[in-house]
């Protein structure tokens, strides 16, 4: 009779321990957007709204909102918090720290690490004035790192030696950070994925609002590529960088700093595997989907111009053809009133 090993209890557990260990790291830490974000004012003279919301999606998760009062653009901004060092994604359209004190209140979020404030990295998901005027309000402070946002900062920082291919990773301490090129809006657009939240940080690449496209065709490659990144990643939320759309999917006039009845912020990994469709059947102006638009800003505005010099050369050429019928007229009165022949007064006849 062979007797049983003693050993296979120890054996399994060395086994399971790993795969424990695994699956507890990559659960996902769940959060909540049930908040209601400030709308701004028909008069913004009149609002007591602060000039920046802050909700806690999760106790490391926050997410800063602009008030459409202190900035029509709203921007939404994203600090995330590890044990090591916390990461602040874009810093919004205000650079008057008066006006929006977005530093003093990051600064205050972040957790004491030995009687100082936890490293804070800013970065940004591209390079428009609206996602890094507040970059000034940062520059200097201790123990604060901000990378620049021009593509030549972006790929060195990052270490794309590929771009726009390659995936960069974030360690914020037991909690890392996927950081994916994404061009198509603009050049040097990047994508954030949390793997402790799953959530990703679209910026202006993925939102409910005007998606402007500067290149179609790289707009297209880039969400593939995102969409085959995150195919085998589960995905809580896709967080923008603005609401541009109301509840029933329309869009707020450009420059309009209320926002009564906004959309939910989120969008869901169907919408990112709808934007390749949605650039196959584009038209190179403008397409309308149920959470974002396609907006070719470039061209609309150029076919704008071309339509508005079209009404004013039309009215010119009404203008000239109307004042060469009058002078023609006036040439033909003035000819007749020449060729008549005299007309001859009868005084008559009579005698003295």
């Amino acid at each position: 009779m062979t007797q049983r090993s003693t050993h296979w209890p120890l054996v399994w557990l060395l086994l399971w321990l790993p795969l424990a260990y695994t699956a507890a790291v990559s659960e996902v830490v769940p959060g909540t957007l049930d908040v209601r974000w400030n709308e701004g004012a028909k008069d913004c003279a009149a609002t007591s709204q602060p000039p920046l919301q802050v909700h806690a999606y999760e106790p490391q998760t926050i997410i800063l909102r602009q008030n459409p009062c202190a900035d029509f653009e709203a921007n939404f901004l994203y600090l995330l918090i590890g044990s090591r060092k916390a990461l602040l994604i874009d810093t919004g359209a205000v650079a008057d720290r008066n006006r929006m004190p977005l530093a003093a209140t990051v600064l205050q979020l972040l957790p004491d690490a030995g009687g100082t404030k936890l490293p804070l990295l800013v970065v940004h998901t591209h390079k428009h004035l609206d996602h890094r005027s507040g970059d000034v309000q940062f520059q200097g402070l201790p123990g604060v790192q901000l990378v620049s946002a021009d593509l030549d900062s972006v790929r060195s920082f990052f270490g794309f030696s590929r771009w726009p291919e390659g995936v960069a990773h974030l360690e914020l301490g037991g909690r890392i950070v996927d950081v994916l090129p994404a061009p198509g809006h603009q050049s040097c657009h990047v994508v954030f994925y949390d793997s402790r939240t799953a959530l990703v940080f679209s910026g202006d690449f993925l939102m409910p609002g005007r998606l402007l496209v500067d290149d179609a065709a790289e707009y297209r490659q880039s969400a593939l590529r995102l969409i085959d990144f995150l195919e085998a990643r589960p995905v809580s939320h896709i967080l923008g960088g603005h609401i541009e759309l109301d509840a029933r999917g329309d869009t707020y006039w450009f420059g309009t700093q209320y926002h009564p009845n906004e959309r939910s912020l989120a969008l869901s990994n169907a919408d990112l595997l709808a934007l390749p469709a949605a650039f196959d059947h584009f038209n190179g102006f403008y397409a309308r989907y149920p959470d974002f638009v396609l907006f070719h800003s470039t061209r609309i505005l150029a076919a704008e111009a071309a339509g508005v010099l079209a009404v004013v050369v039309a009215g010119v050429w009404i203008l000239i053809r109307l004042w060469k019928r009058r002078r023609l007229r006036m040439r033909r009165s003035s000819a007749g009133s020449e060729s008549s022949p005299p007309v001859l007064l009868n005084k008559g006849s009579g005698g003295r």
